[in-house]
């Protein structure tokens, strides 16, 4: 009897530490810019950088929203708008539901109306935990819809960019929201209004190559991926190793392609800078 009492009293000691484990593994987590363990509290509190090296991580568009617009100015867009499955694609449902449930989101983009230091504006945000971000047909069709609702309020446009490029399961009807998103831009910028596009990590594939490339003004998050094709296709393809940094953020200022590197945390203030010059 003592014997079944000890082996007893040893699961449940085994298993209370197997939980405390798991909870001090919830309290950190591993940066893969610095490697190094940092307390999660203390990322979240600084908007999912890390306070050691400053990595970006992954920022929800919901949270995005939140962090540069104005508490309680945000008015969601075109809020039940969701993919549908025009080639029925095999598999394409239950993945979609998939990331539905992980993100709580019904789409990769989210977009709403709201202020910035009081300057009103359209803001859109791709989600890169959905799907990667890729550009779906109702992605395609908020974006256009959220340029040409600013358009026609006569209000500046942002939009946070953040995709792996065309969604493969949509085909060609993927592909064409390149042209569609580009021309409702053409139309926006020929009122003479403000369209400030803001690359996040990664920013690849058919949205760089249409509205994400097309801004007044274009920023980016520090260590953001940027480009068309990505590097490891890019070296394979020419046959030459690429240079330290290559489509990164900080490269592409450098060279040109981006105005401005911006931190998450100052993101908001340079937004409200912009948006006061271009009033005047």
């Amino acid at each position: 009897m003592n014997l079944i009492f000890a082996r007893r009293r040893a699961r449940i000691l085994a298993m209370k530490a197997v939980r405390e484990k798991s909870a001090v593994k919830e309290k950190y987590i591993v940066c893969p810019g610095c490697e190094q363990e940092c307390e999660r509290r203390l990322v979240i509190q600084g908007m999912y950088v890390c306070p050691k090296c400053g990595y970006h991580f992954p920022f929800g568009a919901y949270n995005r929203l939140k962090a540069v617009l104005d508490q309680g100015s945000l008015r969601e867009l075109d809020e039940k708008l969701t993919a549908a499955d025009p080639l029925r694609f095999p598999g394409y449902w239950e993945k979609l539901e998939s990331a539905q449930k992980k993100t709580g989101l019904t789409e990769a983009a989210v977009t709403a109306v709201g202020t910035i230091g009081g300057c009103r504006c359209v803001v859109g945000v791709m989600d890169s935990r959905f799907m990667m971000g890729s550009m779906s047909a109702a992605v395609g069709e908020k974006i256009a819809r959220a340029i040409e609702y600013a358009a026609n309020k006569k209000l500046p446009l942002i939009l946070f960019c953040a995709s792996g490029g065309a969604r493969m399961q949509e085909g060609i009807l993927s592909l064409m929201q390149m042209a569609k998103t580009s021309a409702a831009l053409a139309r926006f910028s020929e009122k003479g209004l403000l369209y400030i596009s803001v690359l996040t990590d990664p920013t690849t594939g058919g949205v760089t190559a249409s509205f994400a490339s097309l801004g007044d003004i274009i920023l980016a998050e520090p260590g953001a991926l940027i480009g068309f094709a990505g590097p490891r296709v890019i070296q394979q393809t020419i046959g030459e190793t690429l240079p330290e940094g290559f489509q990164r953020a900080e490269f592409l200022e450098e060279h040109g392609f981006v105005d401005a590197v911006v931190p998450r945390t100052k993101m908001k203030e340079t937004l409200l800078r912009l948006l006061l010059l271009h009033e005047k």
